[in-house]
């Protein structure tokens, strides 16, 4: 292996010394730039891969899953724990932009059908799809606590202790 090989949530392994080199305010913009379309590609390709089967989702994770990873990630030292977080931003910002209702791209779907239509959908439209929005939201929530557990062992533990 040659030691870049990628891993959950398309994080990297840092070589062990990694060396920083000062750069001018307009090259760390546009490297940042840069580095924040790469992470949106490899996210929504990611998010398409898992929605056609072509990849698991047992890589999914809750809020369990990140706290784990930001321990081991914080142990590797303060610039791995700040790319961790900005991959995390990144990734949050692009799942509020899912034109999902209740989340920030449902609410520009509503606007966009608003335009459309020359009116705004009916209250009772707007309900529904945010009811639904909502339970998808959830639905996924609760899955992905679900994978947490799972991959914490919780479930074998219990099966041990039952069986």
């Amino acid at each position: 292996a040659s030691g870049s090989a990628v891993g959950i949530l398309g994080i990297r392994s840092a070589a062990p010394m990694q060396e920083f080199e000062p750069v001018g305010i307009g090259a760390a913009l546009v490297d940042g730039v840069v580095k924040t379309w790469d992470v949106s590609a490899q996210t929504l390709a990611g998010v398409w891969q898992m929605i056609t089967a072509q990849r698991g989702t047992e890589e999914l994770g809750g809020p369990l899953r990140i706290a784990q990873l930001s321990g081991q990630v914080a142990q590797l030292g303060v610039a791995s724990l700040v790319s961790f977080i900005a991959v995390l931003s990144v990734n949050l910002a692009l799942i509020n932009l899912f034109p999902i209702p209740i989340l920030d791209g449902g609410h520009l779907l509503f606007y966009i059908a608003e335009a459309i239509r020359g009116r705004p959908l009916p209250p009772r439209a707007q309900e529904y799809g945010t009811k639904a929005g909502l339970a998808l939201i959830l639905a996924l929530f609760v899955f992905a606590t679900w994978n947490d557990l799972s991959h914490l062992g919780l479930f074998r533990w219990v099966a041990g202790l039952v069986g």
